[in-house]
C-alpha cells in the first residue's frame, strides 16, 4: 500500500514529483496519487525484470572473473627484466643475429681474394698407336706408341695489381657487414620499443582496475546507504536498482580490463621466452629524466641506426665508383706452374719414361672494350651515389622531425599530469559534495551518477597520464636511436 503524505509543504518523496503546497487542489491530489500508483506497478514489473538480469549477469561476470584469475599466474618484472628477456628470446633478433653471421662470412669471402689461385690435375689414360698418312691421305706407316699414359700438373697465379679492386670490394664487405649489425641494433630498439609499449600498457590497464575496484566500493557504501533510505521508505526501489547496474557496470568494465591484461601478457609471453598462461605484472617506477632538446638532436646525429645505415650507404656507393673505375687499369698477375707428362710423343720413336717441365712468370691483360663501355657503369655509379646521399639528407630530416615531435610529446605528457592531477581533485570535491547532498536527499541520482561518472574518469585520466609520461620518455630516446 502507497501512502502519500497530504500535509502541506511536504515532499512527494517516492517519486521526487516536488513540493505539494497549500494551494493544491484535491482534484490535483487524486492525480498525483493516481500517477504514483501506475509508476509503482510499472517499477515493480520493471524491477522484476532487471532482478533477474542481474543475476545471470552477476553469474556471467563471476565465472568470467574465475576463468581469468584462474588461467594465469601472476609472474612480476622491471622494465629491465622484461626488455632483457626480450633481448634473449625474440625470434626476430635470432633471424637478424643469423643474417649477421652470414654478412661476416661473406667479409671472410671477399678476404680470400688475396689468396693466390691454385690447380692440381691429374689423368690416366690409354693411347693409342699413330697412324701417319701422306699429303694425299694416303697411309704410310703405323707408329706404335707405348698404350698407358698419364699426366701430373700444377698451376698457381696471384693477382698483383688492377686498380685496387680486391682492396674495395672487402671494404664493401666489411660496411655491410656494419650495415648488419646496425639493422640487429635497429631491430633491437625495435623489440625494446614494442616490449616497452606492452609493459606501459599493461601498467595502465592494472591501474585502471584499481581505480574502478576503489570506485566500485564507494558505489557499495552508496548502495549501502540507499538500502537503508529505501528500507525506511525514503526512496523507491528505482533508486536501489540504480545503483546495482552502476556497481554492475563496474563489474563488466574490471571484467573486460582483466581480460586485456590478460591478453596483452600472453602476447608478451612469446616475445620474452615465458610460459604462454603468466600475468605479467609490471613493478617499474615511473620516473625520467629530461634534458635540453639540442642535447636529443646531438645524441641522435652521433647514435641513431638509421642515420648511421644511411651514412654507410653513401660510403659504400663511393666504392662502387672506385671499382668501376678499375675497370680502366691493367690486370697484372704472377704465375708458375709445374708439368710431368707421361710417354714422350714430340719424338720418333716415342719413349715411355716421363717428360719433367716448369714454368713462372708475370701476366698483363686489359680489356681494350672498358675505354668506350665503362663509362656508362661509372655514370651509373655516381647517380646510386647522389641517390644515397639525398637519402641521408631526408634521413637527417626525418631523426630531426622525429625528435622535435617526442620531445614536444613528452613535454605535453608532463603538463597533462599537473592538469590531470587538478581535474582529480576538483572532481574528488565534487563528488564528496554531491555524495552528501545525496544522502541527505537534496540531490538527485542522476547528479550522483555524474558526479560518480566524472570522479571515476578524472582518476582514469591522471593514471593514464603519468604512465604516459613515462611512454613518451621511452619514445623520445627511441626517436634519438638511443633506446
Amino acid at each position: 500500500m502507497l501512502n502519500i503524505d497530504y500535509s502541506p509543504g511536504q515532499t512527494c518523496r517516492f517519486a521526487r514529483f516536488g513540493r505539494i503546497t497549500d494551494e493544491t487542489s484535491p482534484t490535483n491530489l487524486s492525480l498525483c496519487a493516481a500517477s504514483l500508483h501506475r509508476e509503482t506497478k510499472t517499477i515493480k514489473i520493471n524491477n522484476e525484470m532487471k532482478i533477474h538480469f542481474l543475476k545471470h549477469l552477476s553469474l556471467l561476470s563471476l565465472f568470467a572473473v574465475i576463468g581469468v584469475s584462474g588461467y594465469a599466474q601472476e609472474h612480476r618484472l622491471t622494465l629491465e627484466q622484461a626488455i632483457e628477456l626480450g633481448l634473449q628470446n625474440h625470434q626476430q633478433l635470432k633471424i637478424s643475429a643469423a643474417q649477421l653471421q652470414t654478412s661476416s662470412d661473406q667479409v671472410r669471402v671477399a678476404k680470400s681474394q688475396r689468396t693466390p689461385t691454385m690447380d692440381f690435375s691429374a689423368n690416366a689414360f690409354y693411347l693409342g698407336d699413330a697412324l701417319i698418312l701422306d699429303r694425299d691421305w694416303s697411309k704410310v706407316v703405323t707408329e706404335e706408341l707405348p698404350h698407358f699414359g698419364n699426366t701430373f700438373g700444377f698451376q698457381a697465379s696471384q693477382l698483383l695489381y688492377k686498380g685496387g679492386v680486391i682492396n674495395k670490394s672487402i671494404d664493401i664487405a666489411e660496411l655491410q657487414y656494419q650495415l648488419a649489425e646496425l639493422d640487429l641494433e635497429r631491430n633491437e630498439q625495435d623489440i625494446k620499443f614494442l616490449i616497452i609499449s606492452n609493459y606501459f600498457d599493461i601498467y595502465k590497464l592494472i591501474n585502471q582496475i584499481q581505480i574502478l575496484e576503489q570506485n566500485k566500493v564507494l558505489a557499495e557504501q552508496v548502495r549501502d546507504n540507499i538500502m537503508k533510505s529505501y528500507e525506511q521508505d525514503m526512496v523507491t526501489r528505482n533508486e536501489v536498482i540504480r545503483a546495482d547496474l552502476q556497481i554492475k557496470n563496474l563489474d563488466q568494465t574490471i571484467l573486460t580490463m582483466r581480460n586485456a591484461h590478460a591478453i596483452l601478457s600472453n602476447q608478451m609471453s612469446y616475445a620474452l621466452g615465458l610460459p604462454d598462461d603468466v600475468l605479467i605484472i609490471p613493478v617499474e617506477d615511473m620516473d625520467s629524466r629530461i634534458r635540453p632538446q639540442g642535447d636529443y638532436i646531438d645524441l641522435a646525429y652521433d647514435r641513431h641506426p638509421a642515420l648511421r645505415s644511411a651514412e654507410m650507404n653513401v660510403q659504400i656507393a663511393e666504392k662502387n665508383i672506385a671499382i668501376q673505375k678499375s675497370n680502366w687499369s691493367p690486370a697484372i698477375a704472377a704465375f708458375g706452374g709445374y708439368n710431368m707428362q707421361r710417354p714422350i710423343t714430340s719424338r720418333t720413336p716415342a719413349l715411355d719414361m716421363y717428360s719433367n717441365s716448369w714454368q713462372a712468370g708475370i701476366s698483363l691483360s686489359f680489356n681494350i672494350g672498358n675505354l668506350y663501355r665503362n663509362k656508362r657503369q661509372v655514370n651509373l655509379s655516381r647517380s646510386q651515389a647522389r641517390i644515397t646521399q639525398e637519402a641521408l639528407t631526408y634521413t637527417q630530416q626525418n631523426i630531426e622531425i622525429g625528435v622535435n615531435a617526442a620531445y614536444l610529446k613528452y613535454m605535453e605528457a608532463g603538463q597533462q599530469i599537473l592538469l590531470m592531477e587538478e581535474s582529480k581533485v576538483l572532481a574528488n570535491e565534487n563528488y564528496e559534495l554531491v555524495r552528501n547532498k545525496y544522502l541527505n536527499q537534496l540531490a538527485i541520482t542522476a547528479e550522483m551518477t555524474d558526479a560518480s561518472n566524472a570522479k571515476l574518469n578524472a582518476e582514469l585520466e591522471y593514471a593514464n597520464a603519468v604512465v604516459n609520461a613515462a611512454f613518451q620518455y621511452y619514445n623520445l630516446l627511441k626517436a634519438t636511436g638511443s633506446l
